[in-house]
């Protein structure tokens, strides 16, 4: 299965797709952490260090060893179906999760991501994984991925919102447009919610299929934010809004 996380900066994204990641992996063999945002911020979620995944290769680099090889250009992705051992250079292993980002950061005036877009698309379309493997993408703020095509492939669109009208616009963009790349599920969690006005508010904005669940303001993991922890055993208000999350998650992907 395949699950992207989406929604407008600052929203909580990354939070949301590291407690993902966590909660997947005490179920599935293989849980693939694919960091698709240029701030690679994912890392620091899940407890790696920043050392350490400074001298990850990014996984685009796959791309430069194909060219290296001979196959270059848009038709070299035709057919591109990686297999997961390929991936293994790519990857920093933790436990049963498998941590993986696309690119870095750029230097100011360089080139767009569009390069590493396109190959997202094609690593995420054609990944051929085991019966009991799940991949959790955490895509770049706000619509510029969709727009690019890169969340193509995936089984669900969840979308993180906060209790404000730019959050809710991005979420309406980042809806429509990953419908036009025929992602069927498309599903909406509110975060940092801190009182049932906020709560009403979400409600109002949305169906209520739509909405897979509210994450009340968690004050450790405004904490944390700031101090940069991980999110690793986590156990406030985050890790027991997310559970509930998380079992929804599995009914809309009928793993239960």
């Amino acid at each position: 299965m395949k699950l992207a996380v989406s929604g407008k900066g600052g929203v909580g994204k990354t939070t949301v797709a590291a407690a993902m990641v966590r909660l997947f992996s005490e179920r599935c063999r293989v849980v693939y952490a694919i960091d698709a945002d240029p701030d690679v911020c994912l890392a620091a979620a899940l407890g790696i260090p920043d050392d350490i995944t400074g001298e990850l290769r990014p996984l685009v680099e796959m791309r430069e060893k194909m060219a290296a090889a001979g196959k270059s250009g848009e038709d070299s992705l035709t057919g591109f179906q990686p297999c997961l051992r390929e991936l293994d250079e790519y990857c920093i292993a933790q436990r049963n999760i498998r941590y993986l980002r696309m690119g870095g950061v750029k230097k100011g005036g360089s080139s767009c991501y569009c390069r590493e877009n396109t190959f997202l698309n094609a690593v995420v379309s054609s990944l051929l994984l085991e019966k009991q493997d799940v991949v959790v993408m955490d895509m770049g703020a706000g619509i510029e991925h969709l727009s690019r095509g890169t969340a193509r492939g995936v089984d669900l669109m969840l979308v993180v919102v906060e209790p404000s009208l730019n959050s809710i616009n991005t979420a309406g963009l980042v809806k429509r447009l990953a419908a036009e790349l025929g992602i069927r599920k498309i599903r909406v969690i509110a975060n940092k919610i801190r009182n049932e006005l906020e709560k009403e508010f979400i409600i109002s904005r949305f169906s209520p299929e739509e909405v897979l669940g509210f994450i009340r303001f968690d004050e450790g993991v405004w904490r944390g934010a700031m101090t940069g922890c991980s999110l690793d055993g986590s156990e406030g208000k985050l890790s027991s809004d997310m559970r509930e999350i998380y079992e929804r998650v599995l009914k809309e992907l009928e793993l239960k």
